[in-house]
């Protein structure tokens, strides 16, 4: 599953591993999971003015966009809370959306903050590392 910070990364520049990702999902290479907590942070802050300005698309662009995404996801029902498991508690709904959808990988810029996610069995990954997974697959 993807963290915010990788499709952040993927507005904000077309030229990377984030990139790549992306493109996989869209291309319907790549089913990322999705939940409604996930899809409201992917959307507010795709949409703020710093990343619109970086990446040059309108907000109307920035929410198709995660629209587009969250479509070739596979939706998760977060049945319960695992709560307070992270250093961040604004990722503790990531962590649950992998959790609840038997994610193997957590992809993310931040990978300290999800350490905690190995208890239960989910990697971390800088997306550098799952592009080269995938591309091995």
């Amino acid at each position: 599953m993807l963290d915010t910070s990788v499709l952040v990364a993927a507005l904000r520049s077309s030229t990377g591993a984030s990139s790549l990702l992306v493109e996989a999902v869209l291309r319907g290479q790549l089913r990322p999971l999705v939940s409604v907590p996930l899809v409201l942070e992917y959307e507010a802050v795709l949409t703020r003015p710093e990343h619109l300005l970086a990446s040059g698309f309108a907000t109307v662009e920035a929410v198709k966009i995660v629209k587009a995404f969250c479509s070739m996801g596979e939706a998760v029902h977060i049945a319960f809370r695992l709560r307070p498991q992270l250093p961040d508690p604004n990722d503790e709904f990531v962590l649950e959306t992998a959790f609840h959808g038997r994610a193997d990988a957590i992809i993310s810029f931040n990978r300290k903050d999800f350490e905690p996610a190995k208890a239960f069995g989910i990697r971390t990954l800088c997306p550098k590392e799952a592009w080269l997974k995938m591309r091995e697959l």
